[in-house]
């Protein structure tokens, strides 16, 4: 399948090659994309290399009927260390990067974090719906100590996972969280030995594979709105999915396969 990048991502410097080498993808056990952030040599720092790259493989998830969910991870040792520095000092902000975290995905999607994720970084990963972190892993927002502030959803995001005198305290001081204590907020959903975020975060998304596709679109559409959605828009919303879920194939075959105690076969109808 080809997809023609969004009129943004006409950027000079950032060729197709480029983009191709900034984020790897790989489909593993039939329905579970992994897209790896690719440039080691400066942490899987953004430019609009990988930003483009990201914008395209998070799209390719949505678009495939075969995919079920993904999982998105950092080459060598690091997620991602935020905004390439050094390239915003030459030509600005990377292209497209503020499109893509506010876009998201449809589908679900767990981050395997490694090392660091620090300001854009952690940005990204708050674009999943479940984070595992290794346990040496560090998250923050260090974008004051450098000028600037998280602008790319952390603000917005992080409401509701964690208190907000937490959060104030990552923006106000920029100085970084261990692993634990995010595990321990619930920022973190499942924390590994250093080495092991992928394999958890793969066999997570493996679970989430083995439900019905509708009923966890569904959920994971009203957990993305429940944030901005009155109570009142909710409930309708709400009883909106439930009639076409209740309806659908998918909810008859479930309620088949355990009266008749084997396993469902979802066709996502």
């Amino acid at each position: 399948m080809t997809h023609s990048f969004p009129p943004w991502a006409e950027t000079p410097g950032a060729g197709s090659g480029e983009i191709a080498e900034a984020v790897l993808v790989e489909v593993v056990e039939d329905q579970i994309m992994v897209i790896t952030l690719n440039r080691p040599q400066v942490k899987n720092a953004i430019d609009s290399a990988l930003a483009m790259g990201l914008h395209q493989a998070l799209r390719t998830l949505d678009e495939r009927d075969d995919l079920r969910a993904g999982v998105l991870t950092g080459t060598g040792g690091t997620f991602c260390a935020g905004m390439d520095l050094k390239a915003f000092a030459r030509v600005g902000k990377p292209r497209g990067a503020r499109e893509l975290l506010r876009a998201g995905t449809k589908k679900p999607l767990v981050a395997a974090i490694e090392g660091a994720a620090l300001g854009g970084g952690l940005e990204l990963a708050l674009m999943a719906d479940l984070i595992v972190a290794a346990s040496c892993a560090q998250l923050g927002l260090p974008e004051a100590r450098v000028g600037l502030f998280p602008s790319g959803g952390a603000l917005q995001r992080l409401q509701g996972l964690v208190p907000r005198s937490v959060i104030s305290e990552m923006a106000f001081t920029g100085e970084p969280m261990n692993a634990e204590r995010a595990y321990q907020l619930g920022l973190v959903s499942r924390l590994t030995s250093a080495g092991e975020a992928l394999t958890d975060a793969v066999s997570l998304a493996r679970r989430v594979t083995r439900c019905a596709p509708l009923g966890v679109l569904a959920a994971k559409e009203l957990l993305r709105e429940l944030p901005r959605a009155s109570i009142t828009e909710f409930w309708r919303r709400q009883a909106e999915l439930a009639d076409a879920v209740g309806c659908s194939d998918d909810a008859r075959e479930g309620a088949l396969a355990f009266a008749e105690k084997r396993k469902p076969m979802w066709r996502n109808t």
